[in-house]
């Protein structure tokens, strides 16, 4: 974490965040602000009762935290202004990342002259963003300085203004929305200036406007997107910087087959990765935990037995050691789910499923195979007459969860990894989905000798 320059503190710049559920996001923007040069600043975060782990990520940084019950954007800025000590105040959405080290210079340097009420910096796509926020952020955020006379637009995902303005003109605390056009008519109107600096850039992960025409938003941004090439965006969710962990859930002692135990083969597939951090054994047993502990894994619990109970899903067991490792201030970014019974995985695949994963910003993400023959359950026929006839004439994928699965936290959190945005992974190779188990071991082990 950088050390904040120290500069004379009447230039001091006071960074106001407004959270609502961010933990995506809050670790990222954080990292970005703590990197800036050249200016004297304090970081606010006003917190609108974030249920998920927003503000037990943020108190790992230097800030200074207020909460705040009956939320309108206005209101919330209007009471970190009132707590902030800087002269230039500066608005961040917790979901904007800034671009690059001079990003906050760049967005404060016009302030030193009184003419300047405020600034607002450019705001851009990221790779996974929908077709319509490109459009919008690609439209309305160009390339060029200006300064705005009579221009009203004015956004505060990404704004500085000078402190002795607000307290003359404070933002309305009683609209839901546009609070900062609002403000910025106010200024206009008093014959001050407003100037957007492209260089003071972020990237914004949704757009500005909303239910526009898809067919016609997509060509707009490919022709926008030939333009505006984003070699730098893929630095805000770097995989180096996340904290990645595996977990894997052991019910009872370890499997062993052909005398070799197989969580020693689990945990080896999982320190081979470049982005795993850490790896987790969850387990019920003191053998198993001995064992991972001697193999080089962390297993800093013991399970209850009533988790490993044959009722209980795979799930349960997740959100529970994730539950004990965030009581420790553990706080993954993902989760590499790996059960010990899948003996044979294709080199590299987590890290591919990984990178897929952030690219994509799949909130969960799966192992699958085509299946090519005819599908049956219960002694019925699948695909004749229950699913619509497109599906009839296409491969059916289907995933065996334990071999390699990505998973957000907060999707944990709330028993929903079969929900939002899902990603998948098509595995060819069969031996991958091999699966061990108490009823087959005897089996394979004479196939495999």
């Amino acid at each position: 974490m950088m050390k904040i320059i120290k500069k004379n503190k009447k230039n001091l710049t006071s960074i106001i965040i407004r959270t609502k559920n961010e933990e995506k996001w809050i670790d990222i923007c954080l990292q970005k602000i703590f990197i800036q040069k050249k200016i004297l600043f304090e970081v606010i975060i006003i917190d609108n009762c974030s249920s998920d782990k927003t503000v037990d990520k943020a108190k790992r940084y230097p800030i200074k935290l207020f909460k705040i019950k009956k939320f309108y954007p206005g209101k919330a800025i209007n009471l970190g202004v009132s707590k902030s000590k800087g002269k230039y105040i500066v608005c961040l959405s917790a979901h904007c990342i800034p671009e690059s080290d001079l990003w906050l210079f760049n967005l404060v340097r016009d302030l030193k002259n009184k003419r300047i009420a405020a600034v607002y910096g450019k705001q851009r796509p990221l790779p996974y963003s929908s077709s319509f926020d490109k459009r919008d952020l690609y439209n309305t955020f160009g390339e060029d300085k200006r300064i705005q006379i009579k221009d009203t637009f004015f956004h505060n995902a990404n704004s500085a203004f000078r402190k002795e303005v607000w307290e003359k003109n404070k933002f309305d605390e009683h609209t839901p929305h546009i609070e900062d056009r609002i403000w910025a008519n106010s200024i206009i109107n008093k014959n001050l200036k407003i100037i957007y600096e492209p260089k003071a850039s972020v990237f914004h992960w949704h757009g500005i406007n909303h239910n526009m025409n898809k067919e016609r938003c997509d060509k707009i941004v490919n022709i926008l997107e030939g333009i505006n090439i984003q070699n730098s965006s893929r630095d805000v969710h770097n995989l180096n910087n996340l904290n990645i962990v595996a977990i894997i859930p052991i019910k009872g002692e370890s499997i062993s087959l052909n005398k070799k135990q197989m969580l020693e083969n689990t945990i080896s597939y999982a320190n081979e990765s470049k982005y795993i951090k850490k790896v987790f054994v969850s387990t019920d047993n003191k053998e198993t935990k001995k064992l991972a502990l001697n193999l080089g894994a962390t297993a800093p619990f013991l399970r209850p037995k009533s988790l490993s109970a044959s009722h209980i899903d795979i799930i349960s067991t997740i959100k529970f050691t994730l539950n004990e490792l965030e009581k420790n201030k553990i706080f993954p970014d993902l989760i590499v789910l790996m059960t010990e019974n899948f003996p044979y995985r294709t080199k590299g695949l987590h890290d591919k499923m990984l990178k897929k994963a952030i690219d994509n910003n799949y909130d969960s993400m799966f192992v699958v195979k085509k299946e090519k023959g005819t599908v049956f359950h219960n002694d019925k026929l699948i695909v004749d007459g229950t699913v619509p006839n497109k599906l009839k004439e296409e491969k059916i994928l289907t995933s065996r969860i334990g071999i390699c699965t990505i998973l957000r936290p907060e999707k944990i959190r709330l028993g929903s990894i079969f929900e939002g945005k899902i990603g998948t992974h098509i595995l060819s190779d069969e031996l991958s989905f091999l699966e061990v188990n108490k009823f087959n071991k005897k089996k394979l082990e004479n196939f495999l000798i």
